[in-house]
């Protein structure tokens, strides 16, 4: 079977829980009076930061429950501290950025286009395009990580497969099925709903074939997801791989010029992450103390471990993990 039924459920859930985030914060950018988008969504901003954030911890609570119901008793020796801890993924960005600075985003850009000259109904639109993008890719973002970090800390975890979504596009249908090591990043394009599966020794689900799921997309499915003619090539047994640059657009959420992947979310004297980084101070204008080393966000913790202790020790340091 490929995937299992679980990780096919527990990748629909999340779908589900992304795509409400992005209505909600669609129905909210429509009360934004485009006569004033600056002054009128800066308050629907807060309500929609409180409903992404929300999903987010959603998203990510559901991790565990989900790795037990999968893996069940596989890692007896494993800690009982070795739990994540889901509040640290929510209202931050993948990319470790403040989630209401993401949030604000669109309202900057279709800003910009009216100062520019662009018709406010234009300018309108993309805001709302781009608020759908961006709440959607929150939720899946908080969701994927928090279900990386319950399996590296899951010692009897070796790797995960991706599990692609339905009427997933070209890029990931080629990527369908592909084994990674635990602390791989995971290769996601704005909106992306893939999901992954643990691979354990006992627990070795058959990986997706990218060209069977072709195979079994109607024409019409083709044509939406290739072109019209990358359909045509496809039928005349076009190699799959060479018709798709699976790269394009894809990339992982440690993005390529930052130096280091981090966030300031939590890191004040009474957050949790702020408590076990310590090094506090106050700058100039801060009303908190906040810790002046960076909280690493959970992708930047598996590309600098040397192993997996190594990273179970930081992310239990940045309060990934209780």
């Amino acid at each position: 079977m490929s995937p299992s039924p679980l990780a096919l459920a527990h990748q629909a859930a999340r779908e589900r829980l992304s795509q409400a985030a992005g209505r909600a914060a669609v129905r909210l950018w429509r009360q934004t009076d485009p006569q004033d988008i600056r002054g009128s969504w800066l308050p629907l901003l807060a309500r929609l930061l409180v409903i992404v954030s929300g999903a987010q911890l959603a998203a990510a609570e559901s991790t565990e429950s989900w790795l037990t119901r999968l893996l069940g008793d596989e890692d007896p020796d494993r800690p009982d501290a070795d739990q994540l801890n889901p509040a640290m993924l929510a209202g931050v960005s993948g990319e470790g950025l403040p989630l209401a600075d993401v949030l604000a985003g669109p309202m900057w850009a279709a800003f910009r286009m009216v100062t520019a000259g662009a018709p406010v109904a234009q300018a309108m639109a993309r805001g709302s395009a781009l608020l759908d993008i961006v709440a959607r890719t929150a939720v899946a973002d908080a969701g994927r990580a928090a279900d990386q970090v319950g399996m590296v800390t899951r010692p009897s975890v070796t790797a995960y497969i991706r599990v692609t979504e339905s009427g997933a596009c070209s890029r990931c249908l080629v990527l369908a099925g592909k084994e990674y090591g635990t602390s791989t990043g995971f290769l996601r394009h704005p909106r992306c709903q893939c999901g992954m599966e643990p691979v354990t020794r006992d627990h070795r689900p058959t990986a997706q074939d990218p060209r069977k799921l072709v195979d079994s997309m109607s024409d019409a499915q083709r044509r939406k997801t290739f072109g019209e003619a990358g359909a045509k090539a496809l039928a005349e047994g076009a190699d799959l791989g060479l018709l798709v640059n699976a790269r394009r657009g894809m990339e992982t959420a440690t993005v390529f010029g930052r130096k280091v992947l981090a966030t300031t979310e939590g890191t004040t004297a009474r957050g949790i992450a702020g408590k076990r980084l310590q090094n506090l101070g106050k700058a100039d204008g801060q009303r908190y103390r906040v810790s002046r080393t960076p909280r690493l966000m959970p992708e930047e913790i598996f590309r600098l471990a040397d192993n997996r202790a190594h990273a179970v020790r930081l992310l239990r340091q940045h309060a990934y993990i209780f």
